[in-house]
């Protein structure tokens, strides 16, 4: 893993007595995350509306009940690959909308089965308001949302296959590495665009999978100053990680849907990503 001489410079600061970045509570970052979303809004878009690969083959179906309800996601398969490797894709703070169905579909063109999970309920956030408030009723029960990717783990387990990735965005982003501390026997890769972070170095020791995450040098929702923190506990840890900060990129850069999109950074991530993939579920 490259050490930046900014992240090289802070280490120093903190071994010598200075105080590290802080982590965002949970409060904190739906706030970040409302400003940096204030004023969007996921419109349709060629990826969103365009026609679905031709290989493929996506449905509805319910991978988990939680607090008795069926929670249904989008499972996506590659028509002619029946054993391929699994990838469990959360959603932004949108929700499960088509640009989420989109990438899916994406992936399992790339030769993975892939789920699609939801993670609110049903609710696919068309306003910041409708996004933000759902996006803090589900945090206020994080068991909840524990339990449901259990759940996807399970359903993706039972289905058989050999590995299993995982792959978020924004508040996906957040879910990706929360999965990765809550299964790391079962998870062998994470991929993680502008999520929450935690840095703690405890929990990080746990993760065993190969882990890549993407950060936009502008994003005021996710702090570099937390995304550096989180890179140096990887480093500390020895993990094979590898953390990309595009400087003039800003929150949900990779979103074709949203405002923030940045095409030159969103292809270069995406080639990075599928590289990633490939290299650890193949």
């Amino acid at each position: 893993m490259k050490i930046s001489l900014a992240l090289l410079i802070s280490s120093l600061l903190v071994a010598c007595g200075g105080a590290p970045a802080k982590t965002q509570t949970d409060s904190q970052y739906v706030e970040a995350m409302a400003e940096e979303h204030n004023h969007d809004a996921p419109v349709a878009n060629p990826m969103s509306e365009g026609e679905k690969p031709v290989n493929v083959t996506g449905e509805s179906v319910a991978y988990a009940t939680v607090e008795g309800k069926a929670v249904n996601g989008y499972f996506v398969t590659p028509n002619e690959v029946a054993d391929a490797p699994m990838i469990i894709v959360i959603h932004e703070w949108w929700g499960l909308n088509d640009n989420i169905k989109a990438m899916a579909d994406k992936l399992a063109a790339q030769g993975y089965r892939v789920l699609a999970v939801d993670l609110y309920g049903g609710v696919s956030a068309t306003t910041p308001e409708v996004a933000k408030a759902t996006m803090k009723t589900v945090m206020a029960k994080p068991e909840l949302l524990q339990e449901n990717l259990k759940q996807a783990i399970a359903f993706l387990e039972a289905k058989g296959t050999q590995k299993i990735g995982v792959l978020g965005w924004c508040f996906g982003g957040g879910w990706s590495l929360q999965t990765g501390f809550m299964a790391p026997d079962k998870i062998d890769a994470m991929v993680i665009y502008y999520g929450h972070l935690d840095a703690d170095k405890t929990k990080i020791a746990t993760l065993k999978m190969p882990i890549i995450g993407f950060f936009g040098g502008q994003d005021k929702g996710i702090p570099i100053e937390g995304v550096k923190a989180f890179e140096s506990a990887l480093i500390d840890a020895g993990a094979n990680a590898e953390i990309k900060i595009y400087p003039g990129a800003d929150h949900a850069f990779a979103n074709p849907s949203g405002n923030n999109y940045q095409a030159e950074a969103a292809e270069d991530a995406w080639g990075k990503t599928l590289k990633f993939l490939d290299t650890n579920l193949h």
